[in-house]
């Protein structure tokens, strides 16, 4: 039938007797448009000359100004070639030029053809159209064309020889000219041509017809799809070196995204793609820029209203989400064209091309366009899409990271932890947490606010957030406040949080989200494209199977509740199922963050089991899920047969109408799309309400977390005027939250602390001034409370307190913080490198001799928390970092404590009194008195009670207070300048290599997934019975396949039925419904078989495979846990063990079915087409290439991405862990540049693995789609075609549609499934790492062993690894049971080495003898648990003080409070105390929520619950003030039995004094070993110098008299 349109115009070309008629004639519609855009651009031309123009150059002018600077600089005396080159250039380049210059020839000779045609028709005085239309009415049409042309040729002029500015409108006017033209002659001449009742309007013009229609299809379609974009830099400024291939693409070239194509090809002629060979990221994909378009919209302190980050999501890519909705539309229409295809192939064979208007040709055409166009417009979704998630991505997690720049470092406890929604795994553990407060502790201010000024107003009331705020305290555990763990919470936002969308992400059209936080993608899908495709649906079934359309979607309807149930059910389960998997997460994590200790105590085996009861229960909930699951997807898949069956029974049984194949096939396809949205409702919704809950945690996060008052408090925040340049307080009280204020912040002691200075305080400016007091009095807090750290609250009018930060602040901590860089980095901390300056800090800070122990000096990494520093040569460091800052101001928290005498002294004699102290500000905490007083020049004592107990200068704190005059009074004479250089060696450059990494970069493997790696997975899974799994599970596949194109044929065989019997009456509906239901049912029974014995069998693999992988990190050395980074530790415990659960199991089992598939689908269409055999082989030997060569990059890039993420989590981890001395150096700043960096990294490596997902797609689809093609022109016009059965035809274009999508479905899972295998290869590559020696049968020593602490060593070397240099040489020595040894010496001289080579935590050599068994007879495991050493920074876990004493509830109340009051824990309270601690009192994770001293004070209380005969202490007390380390010592003395061997590495003499011996080590050696008093009498000894160089001498002589009596 011809269309309406045509016939009207064909009419209204006909009517005679109108002067006008010409004027409605479709060759003139480019007329009107060329006038239409005439008139915009003279319009246009004339706003330029107009008064606008001012307005214009305002908007413009920067742009402008570059653009004239650049030509006029460029054209200055150049000559006219030149002229013409730049002219080029400016052009985009000669490419660019070359396609404008042939549109302008191409332009040109349209012109002429139109000349000549208008010539020709001059002399034809008659139309041949219809002779009764005047000559006229032609020539005029014609005269139109050629002026048409004339302002076409003169676009193209513009558009090759005008400047960029001017060229652009031009070519976008000429562009549309000459495409509306070819539209017409597509309309009038090419149309027909498809069609059997039409031929061309024009073709009375012969040849020039189809030369102009050449033409203009060259200049309207190729040169416009073809040409390279010019390169326009988002920021004119800023120019890439190198623009992305992205940036400068054809349109074409970005539909097919062939500019991907040379990264493709240079990965697969290099054995590994390296990230640095990834093509740039697009500058508008830059962090920086992608932060400054969103955060107005975002962030509150950029100027965004205070609203659900959704909302700000919508704002930010609302133009995107009106692009991919039409984008979605044109591929749901796209979807359809096939079915119509099918339906009009069949018709044609069904009635022999009887009244058939449009050629068959069309319809098979048909079959090509639709999947092409289709999956055009839906990799262009995807390839938007990919694009909002990486900025997304991108912006969010900056923002994520500045929020966490703001807010208040607080201690969680386990108590206090939120049982949030499954999402809320915890990643990394660290010893902070975020407070979280209500709503309205949020408030907009000025991120750039000093937090140095506070005060209060008029009224006295704190100017931070509303009191009236309901708060929940970050340390109330009583009152059920909520906080989480920082560290952790912070990496879960920018992980799980928003990471969801990877799985599966070019899979399921709904998972395309821009992320799991932000779906706000999935509000696009659900409106937009479910209720179009499904109205497209209803509409198409009606429109061929009339009302019984209505009563399928009726019984559709009626079965919703069933899916929906599930779903729900589902839901729940997942959500158990998650807490299952977070409760595992979280012993892991926590694990192996204090893995160390775990192997120093000996803890394997039991943690091992404990980590292995949690596994367990998580694979139980697992199981459920995966089998509900199953049966939910079963649901799903027999709703939409449901509905197809009782569709085709009402239409053929009720109906009476006959079920042709051109119904039955493409109803088959249609009811296969209602199927999948269907299945997209009930399965999306549930992932909606994860978006929801992820996107509230972030909203959350970002505006109910506590902050400090800086960004708290209002922005008109008084300056107390007269203090502005004081440093100090005045009465003023501190909380470390503003919950709850009054009360303070509670304690593990449940007590809750408030820092109160009561008066002006007012610390000395250019000197040093001292912090002291006991152990939890809160001098950390003073230090932090000045810093702005903590909840300032004033008391009355006057209360202030204020730190400088004009002439700069910096801090040094008592738990040293340093980055995972040189040592030379952490020094300068960004600032300039000055190598006097540099020098003269190394040896004021005692640093030089350090530094030649190490092989590359300066520039030896420190390793993961520095851990190849020790504890002085980090608090070194870190002093060294302060001092070489040129802050006017130095805050410096107990650094002392860490160093031995020597050290301690030269700091203070060399650095303290050394010029580059000399006129700044010093705020020193520390419990040395004795030797740091005598460079102070202001005291502040402070009390157990968080109140100042004294302040003066030094001899007024001493009158005052008699503790500090006693201690200080034992000092008989003046502390003597130390004499000896302990820096003057001068470390030997020459010999050191150039770098001295020690983490190793993560490796990458090369080429595709090992079959290794695979194979653990697929031994494990079948277990021990190998040959009956995979029988049951690959026959189940086989068997549900061939079932599955059963069931289609048999419709196609029905169908055929009604043409071979003439009677339709006569044929059974019940019978060929109910075979088809017998084929449906025992399809699905054999595939539940198959697929319930595999989901036991993946579960298997899951438990085996994890209990392995922990063993073998339980197991490991202590050198690989020191180059090894714990986050990647956590990464295969918790991410890569989350896909080999997950996507792993899924796409293994999808693959297998894809596989299966493509077979029986290649049959299907090889039975009843043999000739389409070898075509077929050729689209698999095609489409395997394709995937081969896809598979190759994404491996490479897979494995960069999986190492490029990692950088990220590893700079929030520094950066929270080290957040206090971020914002008092200021240094905000620099870390923020450090993150765009790292995330640019991140997502350079994003998009182009998304888009080469992007590239083999598009290929694989146009493959399909030209096969299919090519089987219906073969269908339709091969031999015999004639007398095709058409349900034959029907079969096989059906398989053959399923054999294309089948074919893509293999490239994609199996590359889905490389990918996610690259977790195997992580895991495997864990499994398969350096291992301690196994426990043996022969090395279980007696039940007895051991009965004393007897200790004897023979000729001990050791070295930290196997081919490392030695660190202790030949040591010999006897120590007998129950004496008390303290060992001294430098740093470096082998301390901390001696006692890992006594638990055999590094090679050795030699022989070892505990209580007469050799060591190395002994299995570590009774070794470790025989012998406890407590270590300077100790350890503890999330829980209760119960918990911590005793991890495996071993001992009783009575033996714990025992060890408490050993530890001298009780001497700091008195039973009276209601907030005394106690056993049930919480400790957070790595005792955050405790001071370093009362850390050391529990860890000392562990190991004397542990009971071992030999007791190592190592630097156990450094963080004790001296009062209780005495108390701690004499508790030792007398509490521990006469059988235990107490063996003390201290720095603190005091503490070793009254030992039985003393050993003193030197560069690995013994140097001395014998009683203190025989010691002391050896003149010129070490242990002599020490003693006597020492501020203590009298005193310490004095113990070592007493313990000799």
């Amino acid at each position: 039938m011809e269309p309406l349109v045509l016939v009207a115009q064909r009419t209204l070309d006909a009517v005679d007797g109108d002067d006008a008629i010409w004027l409605r004639h479709s060759l003139v519609v480019p007329a009107y448009i060329a006038v239409g855009s005439a008139i915009v651009l003279t319009t246009r031309a004339l706003s330029l000359t107009s008064p606008l123009r001012k307005l214009r150059v305002r908007i413009s002018e920067a742009e402008d100004q570059e653009e004239q600077c650049v030509e006029r600089d460029a054209l200055t005396g150049t000559p006219g070639i030149a002229r013409f080159k730049l002219h080029v250039l400016n052009s985009g380049g000669f490419t660019i030029f070359s396609f404008r210059f042939a549109r302008l020839l191409s332009a040109l000779g349209l012109l002429l053809l139109s000349i000549a045609t208008f010539l020709h028709d001059q002399k034809d005085r008659v139309s041949v159209d219809n002779p009764r239309i005047a000559h006229t009415h032609r020539l005029r049409i014609d005269l139109a064309l050629c002026l048409t042309y004339v302002y076409a040729s003169s676009l193209a002029i513009i558009s090759v020889t005008a400047s960029p500015k001017h060229s652009a409108p031009a070519i976008r006017h000429l562009n549309l000219l000459l495409l509306a033209t070819f539209c017409v002659y597509a309309y009038r001449d090419l149309w027909p041509l498809a069609t059997f009742t039409l031929s061309p309007a024009d073709q009375l013009e012969d040849a020039l017809l189809w030369v102009k229609i050449s033409l203009l299809t060259f200049a309207s379609i190729f040169i416009p799809l073809t040409i390279p974009r010019q390169y326009m830099p988002y920021n004119p400024m800023e120019l890439a070196a190198e623009p992305n291939p992205e940036q400068t693409a054809s349109i074409l070239s970005l539909a097919v995204y062939s500019f991907v194509t040379p990264i493709i090809s240079l990965a697969n002629r290099i054995p590994h793609l390296p990230i640095d060979q990834l093509p740039p990221l697009p500058d508008y994909d830059h962090v920086k820029n992608l932060v400054a378009q969103s955060f107005k919209h975002l962030d509150t302190f950029s100027g965004a209203p205070k609203q659900h980050i959704f909302w700000g999501l919508i704002t930010v890519f609302s133009r995107e989400y009106l692009v991919l909705a039409v984008l979605l539309l044109l591929r749901v229409i796209a979807t359809f064209l096939g079915p119509i295809g099918i339906n009009g192939i069949l018709k044609y064979m069904e009635t022999l091309g009887e009244g058939s208007v449009v050629r068959p040709w069309v319809w098979a055409l048909a079959l090509f366009i639709s999947p092409l166009i289709e999956s055009i417009a839906m990799q262009h979704y995807l390839f938007i899409a990919t694009i909002l998630l990486n900025r997304a991505n991108g912006f969010l997690t900056q923002l994520v990271f500045e929020h966490s720049l703001r807010i208040r470092m607080t201690a969680e406890t386990n108590e206090e932890t939120t049982q949030g929604d499954a999402s809320e795994a915890t990643v990394t553990p660290d010893n902070a947490s975020v407070a979280e407060s209500g709503s309205e502790s949020f408030a907009a201010g000025d991120a750039d606010r000093s937090p140095s000024d506070h005060g209060v107003d008029g009224k006295g009331k704190q100017k931070a957030n509303s009191e009236d705020a309901e708060r929940s305290g970050p340390s109330q555990a009583a009152a059920g406040s909520k906080a989480s763990n920082l560290v952790g919470k912070i990496n879960n936002l920018i992980t799980s949080d928003l990471s969801n969308l990877l799985d599966g992400r070019d899979f399921l059209f709904i998972r395309t989200s821009i992320l799991n936080t932000v779906n706000a993608f999935e509000i696009v899908l659900p409106v937009v494209q479910m209720p179009f495709e499904i109205g497209l649906c209803v509409y198409f079934l009606y429109t061929y199977l009339g009302w019984s359309a209505f009563v399928g979607m009726a019984s559709m309807v009626m079965l919703f509740p069933v899916p929906g149930k599930l779903a729900q059910l589902l839901q729940n389960v997942q959500k158990e199922a998650a807490k299952a998997t977070d409760a595992r997460v979280q012993t892991v994590t926590e694990t192996m963050s204090v893995l160390r200790m775990v192997k120093l105590f000996g803890w394997e085996s039991k943690i091992d089991q404990r980590v292995a009861e949690k596994r367990e229960f998580e694979l139980k909930n697992i199981r459920t899920k995966n089998i509900l699951k199953f049966y939910t997807s079963l649901i799903n898949y027999i709703v939409p047969v449901i509905t197809m069956i009782v569709t085709f029974g009402t239409y053929t049984a009720i109906m009476k109408k006959e079920l042709k194949p051109s119904i039955i096939f493409p109803s088959m396809t249609v009811f296969n799309m209602l199927s999948g949205q269907v299945h997209m409702v009930f399965f999306r919704v549930p992932q909606m309400i994860q978006a929801k809950v992820s996107m509230d945690r972030i909203t959350d996060f970002l505006q109910n977390t506590e902050l400090l008052d800086e960004y708290a408090a209002p922005a008109d925040q008084l300056v107390n005027e007269a203090h502005k340049d004081d440093i100090g307080f005045g009465n003023a009280s501190f909380t470390w939250s503003n919950n709850d204020a009054a009360d303070g912040a509670v304690t593990p002691s449940r007590r809750r602390f408030v820092l109160r200075i009561e008066d002006d305080l007012l610390f000395k400016k250019g000197c040093i001034n001292l912090i002291i007091g006991p152990t939890g009095s809160g001098k950390t807090s003073l230090l932090m409370a000045l810093l702005g750290e903590m909840h300032f609250i004033p008391t009355n009018l006057e209360s202030w307190y204020h730190l400088p930060r004009a002439g700069g602040v910096a801090y040094a901590a008592q738990e040293s913080w340093v980055q995972n860089e040189t040592i030379r980095d952490n020094i300068l901390f960004g600032t300039p490198y000055d190598e006097t300056r540099y020098n003269k800090v190394i040896y004021q800070c005692g640093l030089k001799r350090d530094l030649s122990l190490f092989d590359a000096g300066d520039k030896t990494e420190v390793g993961e928390k520095g851990l190849t520093l020790s504890g002085g040569q980090k608090a070194r460091v870190t002093l060294a970092r302060a001092i070489y800052s040129s802050a006017d101001i130095l805050l410096l928290d107990d650094i002392l404590a860490a160093l031995d005498v020597h050290t301690a002294r030269w700091i203070v004699n060399k650095c303290f009194r050394g010029d580059l102290i000399r006129g700044r500000t010093i705020l020193l905490v520390t419990h040395n008195v004795a030797l740091a007083s005598p460079i102070a020049e202001y005291v502040v004592s402070l009390g157990l009670n968080g109140t100042i107990a004294t302040r003066g200068s030094v001899s007024e704190a001493i009158a005052v207070d008699e503790t500090l005059k006693a201690e200080l009074a034992e000092e008989v004479e003046a502390i003597a300048e130390d004499d000896e250089e302990i820096d003057a060696k001068e470390p030997d450059d020459s010999s050191k290599p150039a770098d001295g990494k020690l983490v190793v970069a993560e490796e990458i493997a090369i080429g595709h997934i090992t079959w290794g790696s695979v194979k653990l997975f697929l031994v494990n899974i079948s277990g021990h019975y190998g040959v009956l799994f995979w029988t049951i599970f690959l026959g189940s596949s086989v068997l549900f396949q061939i079932g599955m194109a059963g069931q289609t044929w048999w419709m196609g065989h029905w169908a055929e039925q009604y043409d071979i019997i003439n009677d339709p009456s006569k044929i059974s509906v019940p019978f060929y419904l109910g075979v088809y239901i017998i084929i449906l049912l025992v399809s699905l029974l054999v595939n539940a078989i198959g697929l319930t014995a595999y989901i036991f069998g993946t579960l298997r693999a899951s438990r085996l495979i994890h209990r392995m992988l922990i063993r073998s990190i339980l197991g490991t050395t202590l050198r690989w846990l020191d180059t090894t980074p714990v986050s990647r530790v956590i990464t295969r415990c918790t991410q890569d063990t989350r896909v080999r659960d997950g996507p792993i199991a899924d796409m293994f089992s999808l693959l297998v079915e894809i596989v299966v598939d493509l077979f029986i689908h290649l049959a299907g269409v090889v039975i009843f087409t043999p000739v389409f055999l070898f075509p077929g082989i050729v689209l698999a030997i095609l489409g395997i290439w394709i995937g081969r060569i896809f598979m190759r990059a994404q491996i490479s890039i897979q494995r960069e991405g999986s190492n490029a993420k990692a950088p990220v989590l590893g700079h929030f981890g520094a950066a929270i862990a080290g957040l206090t001395s971020i914002r008092a150096y200021g240094a905000q700043i620099a870390f923020r540049q450090e993150s765009y960096k790292r995330i640019d990294r991140n997502i350079r490596v994003s998009r182009t693995l998304y888009n080469i997902n992007r590239w083999v797609t598009i290929r694989i689809d146009a493959l399909g789609a030209f096969f299919s093609a090519g089987l219906a022109m073969y269908l339709v016009y091969g031999p015999n075609h004639q007398n095709a059965i058409p349900s034959n035809t029907g079969f096989s274009l059906n398989m053959a549609f399923m054999l294309t999508s089948t074919l893509l479905w293999l490239v994609r899972i199996y590359s889905a499934f490389e990918g996610h295998a690259n977790s195997l290869e992580r895991i495997r590559a864990y499994i398969d790492i350096e291992q301690e020696p196994k426990a043996t049968n022969s090395g279980v020593p007696p039940a007895y062993w051991p009965a004393s602490g007897d200790l004897r060593v023979e000729n001990l070397s050791a070295r930290y690894s196997k081919d490392g240099p030695e660190v202790l040489h030949n040591l010999s020595f006897h120590i007998k049971s129950g004496e008390r040894v303290g060992v001294v010496g430098r740093t470096g001289s082998g301390k901390s080495s001696l006692t890992l080579s006594l638990l055999r935590c590094i090679p050795t050599e030699g022989n070892v003898y505990y209580d007469g068994l050799p060591m190395s007879s002994v299995n570590l495991d009774n070794l470790r648990s025989s012998i406890t050493i407590i270590p300077q920074m100790p350890e503890l876990l999330s829980g209760t003080l119960r918990e911590n004493l005793d991890p495996f509830g071993q001992f009783d109340d009575a033996a714990l409070n025992s060890a408490l009051r050993a530890a001298g824990l009780f001497a700091l309270q008195v039973d009276s105390d209601d907030n005394r601690v106690t056993l049930d009192s919480a400790v957070s994770s790595g005792g955050g929520n405790l001071s370093v001293g009362q850390r050391q004070i529990l860890a000392l209380a562990r190991a004397i619950v542990r009971g071992s005969k030999l007791l190592i202490l190592d630097e156990a007390t450094s963080a004790i003030d001296y009062e209780t380390d005495t108390i701690i010592q004499s508790s030792l003395r007398h509490e521990l039995k006469g059988d235990v061997t107490l063996l003390t590495i201290a720095h603190r003499l005091q503490t070793i004094m009254d030992a039985d011996k003393i050993m003193v080590l030197d560069a690995g050696r013994i140097v001395e070993f014998d009683k203190p008093s025989e010691l002391l009498n050896k003149e010129g000894g070490w242990f002599h110098s020490l003693v006597y160089e020492s501020g203590d001498r009298d005193a310490l002589l004095a113990m070592v008299s007493s313990s000799s009596d």
